[in-house]
Protein backbone atom coordinates (compact mmCIF):
# COMPACT_ATOMS: atom_id res chain seq x y z
CA UNK A 1 0.00 0.00 0.00
CA UNK A 2 1.30 3.26 -0.69
CA UNK A 3 1.88 5.94 1.65
CA UNK A 4 0.38 9.44 0.73
CA UNK A 5 1.15 12.05 2.69
CA UNK A 6 -1.04 14.90 3.11
CA UNK A 7 0.64 16.14 6.34
CA UNK A 8 2.05 19.29 4.23
CA UNK A 9 3.50 20.61 0.92
CA UNK A 10 6.48 21.00 3.15
CA UNK A 11 7.31 17.09 2.65
CA UNK A 12 8.02 17.39 -1.34
CA UNK A 13 11.55 15.57 -2.70
CA UNK A 14 13.18 17.08 -5.19
CA UNK A 15 12.47 15.84 -8.62
CA UNK A 16 14.72 14.59 -10.93
CA UNK A 17 15.38 17.31 -12.76
CA UNK A 18 16.17 19.81 -9.84
CA UNK A 19 17.91 17.00 -8.79
CA UNK A 20 20.27 17.38 -12.38
CA UNK A 21 19.79 21.53 -11.90
CA UNK A 22 21.41 21.52 -8.16
CA UNK A 23 24.22 19.17 -9.04
CA UNK A 24 25.26 20.95 -11.94
CA UNK A 25 24.97 25.08 -10.23
CA UNK A 26 27.64 26.51 -10.55
CA UNK A 27 29.31 27.74 -6.42
CA UNK A 28 31.06 30.00 -4.38
CA UNK A 29 31.25 31.61 -0.94
CA UNK A 30 28.13 33.45 -0.56
CA UNK A 31 28.93 35.51 2.31
CA UNK A 32 31.81 36.93 0.53
CA UNK A 33 29.26 37.69 -2.28
CA UNK A 34 30.37 35.20 -4.86
CA UNK A 35 28.03 32.49 -4.93
CA UNK A 36 26.79 32.86 -8.95
CA UNK A 37 23.30 31.07 -8.40
CA UNK A 38 22.68 32.85 -4.70
CA UNK A 39 23.24 35.78 -6.57
CA UNK A 40 20.84 34.70 -9.66
CA UNK A 41 18.15 33.67 -7.22
CA UNK A 42 18.57 36.70 -5.09
CA UNK A 43 18.29 39.08 -8.52
CA UNK A 44 15.40 37.16 -10.14
CA UNK A 45 13.16 37.45 -6.81
CA UNK A 46 14.04 41.15 -6.70
CA UNK A 47 13.09 41.53 -9.65
CA UNK A 48 9.83 39.93 -10.18
CA UNK A 49 8.40 41.57 -6.66
CA UNK A 50 10.13 45.21 -8.09
CA UNK A 51 12.04 45.37 -4.95
CA UNK A 52 15.87 47.11 -4.82
CA UNK A 53 17.25 43.63 -3.59
CA UNK A 54 16.51 40.25 -2.09
CA UNK A 55 18.86 38.00 0.51
CA UNK A 56 18.56 33.76 -0.03
CA UNK A 57 17.67 32.36 3.73
CA UNK A 58 17.39 28.70 5.06
CA UNK A 59 13.63 28.83 5.81
CA UNK A 60 10.44 31.20 5.64
CA UNK A 61 11.06 31.21 9.29
CA UNK A 62 14.30 32.73 9.01
CA UNK A 63 13.43 35.65 6.71
CA UNK A 64 9.98 36.29 8.65
CA UNK A 65 12.31 36.99 11.47
CA UNK A 66 14.99 38.80 9.67
CA UNK A 67 12.06 41.00 8.63
CA UNK A 68 10.69 41.49 11.91
CA UNK A 69 14.10 42.58 13.55
CA UNK A 70 15.22 45.00 11.16
CA UNK A 71 11.72 46.80 10.77
CA UNK A 72 10.99 46.65 14.27
CA UNK A 73 12.88 47.55 17.74
CA UNK A 74 12.76 46.35 21.32
CA UNK A 75 9.63 47.17 23.10
CA UNK A 76 7.85 47.98 19.86
CA UNK A 77 4.62 46.07 18.65
CA UNK A 78 3.87 43.76 15.77
CA UNK A 79 -0.05 43.95 14.70
CA UNK A 80 -0.91 40.33 12.70
CA UNK A 81 -3.50 37.65 12.45
CA UNK A 82 -4.13 36.02 15.94
CA UNK A 83 -3.18 32.71 13.71
CA UNK A 84 -0.47 34.35 12.05
CA UNK A 85 2.49 31.98 11.48
CA UNK A 86 4.79 34.57 12.60
CA UNK A 87 3.20 34.13 15.76
CA UNK A 88 2.38 30.36 16.32
CA UNK A 89 4.67 28.87 14.50
CA UNK A 90 8.39 30.14 14.78
CA UNK A 91 8.84 29.26 18.09
CA UNK A 92 7.98 32.61 19.94
CA UNK A 93 10.75 34.35 17.29
CA UNK A 94 8.92 37.42 17.37
CA UNK A 95 9.27 37.82 21.36
CA UNK A 96 12.67 36.30 21.61
CA UNK A 97 14.74 37.68 18.80
CA UNK A 98 13.42 41.04 17.96
CA UNK A 99 11.47 41.63 21.78
CA UNK A 100 8.59 42.88 20.29
CA UNK A 101 4.80 41.92 21.53
CA UNK A 102 2.37 41.29 19.35
CA UNK A 103 -1.36 42.85 19.12
CA UNK A 104 -3.48 39.60 17.31
CA UNK A 105 -6.20 40.54 14.93
CA UNK A 106 -9.04 38.28 14.65
CA UNK A 107 -9.60 38.44 10.82
CA UNK A 108 -11.63 36.14 8.63
CA UNK A 109 -10.03 32.97 8.15
CA UNK A 110 -6.73 35.17 8.88
CA UNK A 111 -7.41 38.29 6.81
CA UNK A 112 -8.27 41.50 8.61
CA UNK A 113 -9.37 44.68 7.26
CA UNK A 114 -7.63 48.06 7.36
CA UNK A 115 -10.48 49.46 9.60
CA UNK A 116 -9.12 46.76 12.35
CA UNK A 117 -5.46 47.69 11.77
CA UNK A 118 -6.43 51.57 12.50
CA UNK A 119 -7.91 50.28 15.73
CA UNK A 120 -4.87 48.32 16.92
CA UNK A 121 -2.39 51.11 16.47
CA UNK A 122 -1.26 52.22 19.67
CA UNK A 123 -0.91 56.02 20.80
CA UNK A 124 2.61 57.19 20.28
CA UNK A 125 2.41 60.02 22.37
CA UNK A 126 1.04 57.21 25.68
CA UNK A 127 4.35 55.74 27.26
CA UNK A 128 2.07 53.29 28.82
CA UNK A 129 1.84 51.70 25.59
CA UNK A 130 4.07 49.30 22.86
CA UNK A 131 5.13 51.36 19.94
CA UNK A 132 3.08 50.10 17.22
CA UNK A 133 5.71 49.09 14.43
CA UNK A 134 4.82 46.64 11.77
CA UNK A 135 1.73 45.04 10.31
CA UNK A 136 2.38 41.32 9.18
CA UNK A 137 0.00 39.95 6.28
CA UNK A 138 0.16 36.51 5.67
CA UNK A 139 -0.84 35.25 1.64
CA UNK A 140 -2.22 32.65 1.77
CA UNK A 141 -3.46 31.90 5.27
CA UNK A 142 -2.40 28.73 6.40
CA UNK A 143 -4.90 28.38 9.33
CA UNK A 144 -7.43 30.03 7.07
CA UNK A 145 -6.98 26.90 5.29
CA UNK A 146 -5.29 28.43 2.87
CA UNK A 147 -7.35 31.79 2.16
CA UNK A 148 -6.05 34.24 -0.38
CA UNK A 149 -6.11 38.12 0.78
CA UNK A 150 -7.70 40.92 -1.36
CA UNK A 151 -5.17 42.90 -3.10
CA UNK A 152 -7.61 45.97 -2.88
CA UNK A 153 -7.68 45.58 1.24
CA UNK A 154 -4.08 45.17 1.26
CA UNK A 155 -3.50 48.46 -0.66
CA UNK A 156 -6.23 50.11 2.33
CA UNK A 157 -4.17 48.74 4.98
CA UNK A 158 -0.86 49.78 3.65
CA UNK A 159 -2.44 53.53 3.46
CA UNK A 160 -3.32 53.25 7.40
CA UNK A 161 0.92 52.06 7.83
CA UNK A 162 1.56 55.29 5.79
CA UNK A 163 -0.49 57.20 7.56
CA UNK A 164 0.50 56.27 11.00
CA UNK A 165 4.68 55.18 10.13
CA UNK A 166 4.52 52.08 10.14
CA UNK A 167 5.77 49.33 8.04
CA UNK A 168 3.89 46.30 6.19
CA UNK A 169 5.28 43.27 5.31
CA UNK A 170 4.01 40.23 3.54
CA UNK A 171 4.90 36.79 4.73
CA UNK A 172 4.08 34.76 1.87
CA UNK A 173 4.67 31.40 2.22
CA UNK A 174 2.75 30.18 -0.36
CA UNK A 175 2.57 33.51 -2.13
CA UNK A 176 2.41 31.87 -5.35
CA UNK A 177 -0.56 29.40 -4.86
CA UNK A 178 -2.45 33.02 -3.71
CA UNK A 179 -1.34 34.22 -7.39
CA UNK A 180 -2.72 31.41 -8.91
CA UNK A 181 -6.11 32.06 -7.69
CA UNK A 182 -6.29 35.84 -8.10
CA UNK A 183 -4.07 35.82 -11.60
CA UNK A 184 -2.43 38.91 -9.97
CA UNK A 185 1.39 38.80 -10.65
CA UNK A 186 4.46 39.12 -8.46
CA UNK A 187 5.18 42.87 -9.19
CA UNK A 188 1.50 43.88 -7.92
CA UNK A 189 1.64 41.79 -4.89
CA UNK A 190 4.85 43.27 -4.17
CA UNK A 191 4.11 47.31 -4.48
CA UNK A 192 1.96 47.68 -0.99
CA UNK A 193 4.62 45.91 1.03
CA UNK A 194 7.85 47.30 2.30
CA UNK A 195 9.35 43.77 2.59
CA UNK A 196 8.33 40.03 1.12
CA UNK A 197 9.38 36.72 2.37
CA UNK A 198 9.00 34.48 -0.46
CA UNK A 199 9.24 30.80 0.39
CA UNK A 200 10.64 28.27 -1.91
CA UNK A 201 10.27 24.62 -0.25
CA UNK A 202 6.57 24.13 0.17
CA UNK A 203 4.12 24.45 -3.23
CA UNK A 204 7.54 25.23 -5.20
CA UNK A 205 8.67 22.22 -3.81
CA UNK A 206 12.38 23.00 -3.28
CA UNK A 207 14.05 21.07 -0.84
CA UNK A 208 15.17 24.28 1.40
CA UNK A 209 14.90 28.06 1.03
CA UNK A 210 13.42 31.44 1.19
CA UNK A 211 14.16 34.68 -0.60
CA UNK A 212 13.52 38.12 1.79
CA UNK A 213 13.45 40.67 -0.18
CA UNK A 214 13.19 44.51 -0.15
CA UNK A 215 14.97 47.94 -0.52
CA UNK A 216 18.61 48.32 -0.60
CA UNK A 217 19.14 49.68 3.19
CA UNK A 218 16.46 46.66 4.01
CA UNK A 219 18.42 43.45 2.68
CA UNK A 220 21.58 44.99 4.21
CA UNK A 221 20.58 45.31 7.19
CA UNK A 222 19.00 41.94 7.05
CA UNK A 223 22.37 40.22 5.91
CA UNK A 224 23.86 41.46 8.86
CA UNK A 225 21.27 39.83 11.18
CA UNK A 226 21.37 36.79 9.18
CA UNK A 227 25.21 36.60 9.43
CA UNK A 228 25.11 37.61 13.60
CA UNK A 229 22.45 34.92 13.57
CA UNK A 230 24.54 32.14 12.48
CA UNK A 231 22.62 32.02 8.93
CA UNK A 232 25.68 33.03 6.81
CA UNK A 233 25.91 30.08 4.08
CA UNK A 234 28.85 29.23 1.91
CA UNK A 235 28.78 27.68 -0.94
CA UNK A 236 24.88 27.69 -1.19
CA UNK A 237 24.08 27.81 -4.76
CA UNK A 238 22.96 24.16 -4.93
CA UNK A 239 19.78 24.90 -3.10
CA UNK A 240 19.16 28.36 -4.62
CA UNK A 241 19.67 26.39 -7.95
CA UNK A 242 16.34 24.16 -6.65
CA UNK A 243 14.65 27.50 -6.35
CA UNK A 244 15.59 29.03 -9.58
CA UNK A 245 14.68 25.32 -11.06
CA UNK A 246 11.45 25.50 -9.08
CA UNK A 247 10.19 29.15 -10.32
CA UNK A 248 10.85 27.94 -13.71
CA UNK A 249 8.75 24.73 -13.91
CA UNK A 250 6.39 24.50 -10.91
CA UNK A 251 4.88 27.32 -10.38
CA UNK A 252 2.08 26.48 -13.53
CA UNK A 253 1.35 23.52 -11.67
CA UNK A 254 -0.04 25.24 -8.70
CA UNK A 255 -3.67 25.57 -9.71
CA UNK A 256 -3.53 21.19 -10.57
CA UNK A 257 -2.74 21.20 -6.49
CA UNK A 258 -5.84 23.45 -5.75
CA UNK A 259 -8.15 20.93 -7.97
CA UNK A 260 -6.73 18.26 -5.82
CA UNK A 261 -7.62 19.95 -2.65
CA UNK A 262 -10.87 20.69 -3.64
CA UNK A 263 -11.59 16.97 -4.28
CA UNK A 264 -9.99 16.14 -0.87
CA UNK A 265 -12.08 19.10 0.84
CA UNK A 266 -15.41 17.81 -0.81
CA UNK A 267 -15.27 14.26 0.10
CA UNK A 268 -14.23 15.57 4.04
CA UNK A 269 -17.39 17.11 3.70
CA UNK A 270 -19.36 14.04 3.02
CA UNK A 271 -18.31 12.07 6.04
CA UNK A 272 -20.93 12.10 8.54
CA UNK A 273 -17.94 12.61 11.43
CA UNK A 274 -16.58 15.93 10.07
CA UNK A 275 -18.77 19.08 11.68
CA UNK A 276 -17.11 21.33 9.17
CA UNK A 277 -15.01 21.99 6.18
CA UNK A 278 -13.52 25.50 5.16
CA UNK A 279 -13.64 27.18 2.26
CA UNK A 280 -10.73 25.54 -0.49
CA UNK A 281 -9.23 28.36 -1.95
CA UNK A 282 -5.74 26.88 -2.43
CA UNK A 283 -3.94 23.49 -1.28
CA UNK A 284 -4.84 23.67 1.65
CA UNK A 285 -7.78 21.49 3.24
CA UNK A 286 -8.99 22.46 6.85
CA UNK A 287 -11.57 20.09 8.45
CA UNK A 288 -13.08 20.32 11.98
CA UNK A 289 -14.70 16.96 13.32
CA UNK A 290 -17.73 15.94 14.72
CA UNK A 291 -17.81 17.54 18.54
CA UNK A 292 -15.83 14.63 20.81
CA UNK A 293 -14.17 13.38 18.39
CA UNK A 294 -10.28 12.50 18.92
CA UNK A 295 -8.37 14.54 16.29
CA UNK A 296 -5.29 12.18 17.57
CA UNK A 297 -6.91 8.99 16.92
CA UNK A 298 -9.05 9.63 13.89
CA UNK A 299 -5.72 10.42 12.07
CA UNK A 300 -3.84 7.08 13.56
CA UNK A 301 -6.72 5.43 12.01
CA UNK A 302 -6.43 7.34 8.08
CA UNK A 303 -2.34 6.09 8.47
CA UNK A 304 -3.22 2.58 9.44
CA UNK A 305 -4.98 3.20 5.92
CA UNK A 306 -1.94 4.91 4.28
CA UNK A 307 -3.34 7.84 4.35
CA UNK A 308 -1.27 10.54 6.39
CA UNK A 309 -2.55 13.77 7.53
CA UNK A 310 -2.08 16.59 10.40
CA UNK A 311 -3.94 17.10 13.92
CA UNK A 312 -4.34 20.90 13.09
CA UNK A 313 -5.72 21.52 16.55
CA UNK A 314 -8.22 20.29 19.18
CA UNK A 315 -10.71 18.29 17.16
CA UNK A 316 -8.95 19.15 13.71
CA UNK A 317 -7.43 18.23 10.47
CA UNK A 318 -5.25 19.24 7.96
CA UNK A 319 -5.27 17.56 4.30
CA UNK A 320 -2.27 19.52 1.70
CA UNK A 321 -1.59 18.92 -1.67
CA UNK A 322 1.26 19.10 -3.39
CA UNK A 323 4.18 18.31 -6.26
CA UNK A 324 4.16 14.42 -4.55
CA UNK A 325 0.49 13.92 -4.74
CA UNK A 326 -0.31 12.54 -8.22
CA UNK A 327 -3.70 11.34 -10.14
CA UNK A 328 -3.45 8.00 -8.68
CA UNK A 329 -2.47 9.08 -5.25
CA UNK A 330 -5.32 11.57 -5.17
CA UNK A 331 -7.37 8.37 -6.01
CA UNK A 332 -5.88 6.76 -2.95
CA UNK A 333 -6.97 9.22 -0.51
CA UNK A 334 -10.36 9.82 -2.06
CA UNK A 335 -11.14 6.31 -1.82
CA UNK A 336 -9.93 5.85 1.82
CA UNK A 337 -11.73 9.36 2.74
CA UNK A 338 -14.97 8.45 1.37
CA UNK A 339 -15.16 4.74 2.29
CA UNK A 340 -13.25 3.90 5.75
CA UNK A 341 -14.53 4.01 8.98
CA UNK A 342 -18.20 4.40 7.13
Amino acid sequence: MRLIDLRSDTVTMPTSAMREAMCAAPVGDDVFGEDPSVNALEERIAGMFGKEDALFCASGTMSNQLAIQVHARPGDEVICDEGAHIYRYEGGGTMANSGCSVALLRGDRGRFTAGQVREAIHDPANPHLAASRLVSVENSANRGGGSTWDLQEVHRIRAVCNAHGLALHLDGARIFNAMAVDGMGPAAWGAPFDSVSVCLSKGLGAPVGSVLTGNKDFIAHARRVRKRTGGGMRQAGMLAAAGLYALDHHVQRLSTDHHRATLLGAAMAGRADVHHVMPVETNIVVASLAPGTDAQAWVAKFREQGILMAVFGPGMVRLVTHLGVDDSALEQALGAIRLFGK
